[in-house]
């Protein structure tokens, strides 16, 4: 089940969302941005696509 408190979809239409994902994700918004045209907006399938772990802020091992 998905942690209620979790975004449930990785938004890029506005700066603060670009820039909160980015921080969130520690990488550039560049790659925020080309992670969600290529995988669509799920936080977990982003994150992956990235190499990070969800919902942890850790690279994925």
């Amino acid at each position: 089940m998905q942690d209620p408190t979790e975004p449930r979809a990785v938004n890029v239409a506005h700066a603060w969302e670009r820039a909160y994902w980015a921080r969130r994700f520690m990488v550039p918004v560049e790659q925020v941005e080309a992670a969600v045209a290529e995988v669509g907006d799920d936080p977990a399938r982003v994150a992956a696509h990235l190499g990070r772990d969800w919902p942890g802020h850790e690279p994925a091992t």
